[in-house]
């Protein structure tokens, strides 16, 4: 066995989404989000689950930041919900914001950092109805409801991220529609993506000027989901071009921008033709906005799962090479979430995780390394990193060894990456608890906590007591 050390004061936490667990969707003032409709569509969720109770976080909130202690987690990071604070995007509620302030106070007086994500997809469906984030009014609408939530937590709260994932609220959210709001709109993916940038370029820059500053204690940044992505074929030109354009699609369309200040040649050539609404999606960004998404951070969040090998299509192989896609479940989803498609994702024979999404650890090493060398990224927080499974509850115990031994092995990755100069200061697990999962609903389960839905009755997994004992010592035994 092998005994790895942690820097002093590496940062162990869990992570959860204010939609994904809270329930209570229609309390205290609470409004609609793009995701209480997007669950009633026919077929958009897996068995038609909703999140209307979710883990009835919002009622039993002081119990899970006593679990969140028993289990030695030094942060927690959760997210907002917008229609909760400011209900279909107006005037402040302050039911809403009340019991975010008494999460926070909850943490602090359990001795656990509170990570706070403002933005973690549920967009309030009134905004949407005008347009939501292919509106630009949307990114102001978004730093007024950032700026609420600022002026009440800033006093408690020092880390701040954005956004989570603008991959998903962009692209699988007005492209493919595989996520809400369920737009199939083509570029409206690249319009939406910017908007997001910009709400976030403008939260930033209003961060600042109120004194949010490394000196002040205060950080601030942003969760991307960047992905590792190798051409199926490195022999066939059309795969190499298919692992450009998903390259460019999925994370240079957000790393460019913000730690160059500008969008990629290629991008433009990639969507040469395609029109949003009778206009370019170039046409939407306007002089200075760049300047704004480009301000510097003082992290960056990454959340990782698995890597990425797009072949193009059409491919000479046998089909049942092509199975297997990775665009989720329905038909809805099977749709390519990227403007122009012209990619599948077929198996590459390494093993993969109960929702079929490859383990490939050394794919996040160097993905670590890549945000390193190609942009000089500030400190890194793994913000997201765990495996989904099909878990069941025997005796009153979990034995998810796979889950452990995908979190050993991704740990072992990012260690590898830090001792090549990578600066990691953080590893947030997902998630915390098994919860909503979006399209899959309650289907499949990532938490360390496992949540009988019927009971809600909450119940340690191995891999938490695993994890708790890890973030104890601050050493990885493997």
């Amino acid at each position: 066995m092998t005994t790895r050390e942690f820097p002093p004061g590496f940062l162990w936490g869990a992570a959860a989404a204010a939609y994904q667990i809270e329930g209570a969707v229609d309390a205290d003032g609470r409004t609609p989000s793009i995701w209480d409709t997007f669950v009633k569509v026919p077929g958009a969720i897996l068995h038609g689950d909703t999140a209307d109770v979710a883990c009835e976080h919002y009622d039993r909130m002081p119990q899970d930041v006593a679990l969140m202690k028993q289990l030695n987690l030094a942060s927690y990071r959760f997210s907002t919900a917008w229609p909760r604070i400011c209900p279909d995007g107006g005037p402040v509620n302050k039911a809403g914001l009340d019991f975010y302030s008494r999460l926070t106070d909850e943490l602090l007086a359990a001795g656990i950092t509170p990570w706070l994500t403002l933005y973690h997809w549920d967009l309030p469906q009134a905004l949407e109805d005008d347009g939501g984030w292919t509106n630009r009014d949307t990114a102001y609408r978004f730093l007024d409801y950032a700026m609420t939530v600022y002026d009440a937590l800033g006093d408690r709260v020092d880390h701040w991220t954005t956004h989570n994932e603008p991959w998903c609220s962009a692209f699988m959210g007005y492209t493919s529609g595989g996520h809400a709001p369920g737009r199939q709109e083509g570029v409206a993916g690249v319009v939406a993506a910017h908007h997001l940038l910009l709400g976030h370029g403008l939260f930033v820059d209003e961060f600042r000027r109120r004194g949010g500053t490394a000196d002040d204690g205060k950080a601030v940044g942003i969760t991307l989901n960047p992905t590792m992505v190798d051409p199926f074929d490195a022999d066939r030109p059309a795969d190499v071009d298919a692992a450009r354009r998903l390259d460019g699609f999925h994370n240079r369309v957000f790393l460019d921008p913000l730690f160059r200040g500008r969008y990629a040649d290629d991008l433009a050539g990639d969507t040469e033709g395609m029109l949003f609404r009778g206009r370019r999606w170039q046409d939407f960004v306007q002089d200075g906005d760049l300047e704004l998404i480009s301000s510097p951070l003082d992290f960056l969040g990454v959340n990782f799962y698995h890597g990425d090998v797009p072949a193009a299509l059409p491919y000479d192989a046998e089909p049942d090479a092509l199975l297997g896609s990775r665009i989720e479940h329905s038909p809805r989803q099977r749709r390519s979430p990227y403007p122009g498609g012209g990619f599948v994702f077929p198996r590459t024979g390494l093993p993969t995780t109960d929702r079929d999404w490859e383990i490939d650890p050394d794919a996040f090493r160097r993905l670590l390394v890549r945000l390193r060398d190609a942009y000089a990224v500030p400190p890194i927080y793994i913000t997201e990193n765990g495996a989904m499974a099909d878990d069941v509850l025997e005796d009153g115990a979990v034995h998810d060894a796979a889950r452990q031994q995908y979190i050993e092995q991704h740990l072992g990755a990012m260690l590898d990456a830090m001792a090549e100069g990578v600066d990691v200061r953080g590893y947030f697990v997902w998630s915390l608890m098994d919860n909503f999962e979006w399209s899959y609903g309650y289907a499949h389960r990532f938490g360390l906590v496992h949540v009988d839905y019927g009971t809600q009755a909450r119940t340690p997994k191995d891999s938490a007591l695993w994890f708790a004992e890890l973030a104890a010592r601050n050493r990885l035994c493997q």
